[in-house]
């Protein structure tokens, strides 16, 4: 049997509200949606971390944040203080080593953010990228192409469309099979990146969208708590400015909106050049983002930790997950709850290698059967985790249990009814009717960490974190002034 080639999309800060396959009535995704409509949509899969780098290294790892020790982005300005040429995973079971393992060429071609970017990592034949974490301009970028390294003046998803079909081009004529492991660094979702009306074809899309499809809401105190005070002390960079003067600003959700259609252009792009060059029958297609990404929902933009204590909310959390192609069944909607680390064992066994497992216990199961149109089964809820938040969620209810241990750092829990509450509007905590359910939650919650996080980097249990934390003073209210983050400054 012949085995399938795999390209693995993955946008940047991308919620799955934002593709018109998912019910999203202004944002223009004809070719994400057209690739929904001949495969499968996993209509709750969640994201296990609401940040950059942790996500990457949970879908690479099948691992959570607290067994692999990545709990927050990579501060690349603390690369100094990183091992030569580090990779943040290498020491785990990862997917691109097993599929080169299985006889694949591997290609990444995008971003990395996981450790210094200088140099191929994880088993990668081909190594496209850019030396960013952060994407403060699409234009203007320096970028390593194999071993070349120089500035390309257009947009970076351009970039990375353009190197993805040359590869695609070259792996014609060859005999194995390839992965090709595509990040975007868009539509990313922070100035200065997405600062006024962007210069690219798809703007006049949006030159008159009203945005219905975004709340419009009040700040929310939490995020007030997170970044106010450091704002007026001058002390955040533009970039993260955004939680604050971000949310109900037009301009910048319609420059959003038109980088999700730049993206869903290089998507078709590149499956176009599969059918031009006949592999398009023997390509598995899957499509998703890091994480989530608030918009003003609930009082918040970007990321879960735009707030504090960290924000459980649906939009942060909620990622888009299409797959399409060689032996998937064609327009099926999975309802079944599913996390993101499910793709590390589903990806082994599309490769031909199911016996492939996470270094470490891991909750992550196959979803082949969804891809053969067979019911999932399995997971009745999702967990995740954002430092000083741990949360549940399942068909009914979210519930995020906050970190008591930190006494200069009081925080509540919170408690979602979905069935009738599906915007997580009204938290249920303080109300006595409900006990019963908190502490099923709660049980649900300790439970699986207790079964899953390691002591190394469970931050509960005064573990640490790879690089940085959001909050180091948090941590050393609870566990004394010496405790330090690996490879900090």
């Amino acid at each position: 049997m012949t085995r399938p080639n795999i390209i693995l999309f993955m946008s940047d800060n991308q919620p799955a509200d934002l593709l018109g396959c998912y019910g999203n009535d202004e944002v223009q995704t004809p070719c994400l949606d057209q690739l929904a409509a001949r495969g499968v949509r996993f209509q709750n899969a969640y994201c296990v971390n609401a940040m950059c780098s942790p996500c990457r290294a949970s879908v690479l790892t099948g691992l959570m944040p607290s067994q692999h020790g990545i709990h927050n982005w990579l501060d690349d300005r603390l690369i100094d203080h990183w091992p030569k040429n580090w990779s943040a995973i290498g020491a785990y079971n990862n997917i691109p080593s097993i599929i080169k393992q299985a006889g694949y060429t591997t290609a990444l071609i995008g971003k990395f953010h996981l450790g210094v970017p200088f140099v191929p990592q994880l088993a990668f034949d081909h190594w496209v990228t850019f030396p960013h974490g952060h994407t403060t301009s699409f234009y203007d970028n320096d970028v390593i192409d194999q071993e070349e390294r120089y500035r390309f003046a257009g947009h970076t998803v351009d970039f990375f469309t353009d190197k993805t079909i040359e590869f695609l081009e070259h792996q014609a004529g060859e005999d194995d099979p390839f992965f090709a492991f595509v990040p975007y660094n868009g539509p990313y979702g922070h100035w200065p990146a997405i600062k006024g009306r962007p210069d690219i074809e798809f703007a006049d899309l949006y030159d008159t969208a009203d945005m219905h499809s975004i709340p419009r809401e009040g700040l929310a105190s939490e995020v007030l708590e997170r970044f106010g005070l450091r704002v007026a002390e001058g002390g955040v960079r533009e970039q993260f400015k955004g939680p604050l003067l971000l949310p109900n600003n037009v301009e910048s959700l319609r420059n959003y909106f038109a980088q999700v259609s730049l993206i869903d252009s290089g998507v078709g792009r590149i499956l176009n050049t599969l059918e031009r060059l006949g592999m398009d029958e023997n390509t598995i297609v899957i499509y998703t983002s890091d994480h989530g990404f608030s918009l003003g929902h609930n009082g918040i933009w970007g990321h879960g930790a735009a707030a504090f204590p960290a924000s459980a909310h649906r939009p942060s959390y909620h990622i888009p997950m299409i797959m399409a192609g060689s032996g998937i069944v064609e327009g099926d909607v999975c309802d079944g709850l599913s996390s993101q680390i499910d793709l590390f064992p589903t990806l082994a066994s599309l490769v031909g290698a199911p016996e492939a497992s996470p270094s470490l216990p891991s909750s992550a199961r196959d979803l082949g059967p969804a891809l053969r149109g067979e019911a999932l089964g399995g997971a009745k809820a999702v967990f995740f985790e954002q430092e000083e938040t741990r949360a549940v969620r399942t068909k009914d209810w979210l519930y995020a249990m906050r970190f008591q241990g930190a006494p200069s750092y009081p925080m509540k829990d919170e408690l979602y009814r979905l069935t009738d509450d599906p915007n997580e509007k009204q938290n249920l905590i303080d109300q006595p009717e409900f006990s019963g359910v908190i502490s099923d939650l709660q049980g649900q919650v300790t439970s699986f960490f207790d079964s899953y996080s390691v002591p190394e980097y469970d931050l509960w249990r005064r573990g640490s974190a790879k690089s940085n934390v959001t909050y180091q003073k948090l941590w050393q209210d609870a566990w004394g002034d010496d405790w330090r983050p690996e490879f900090s400054n």
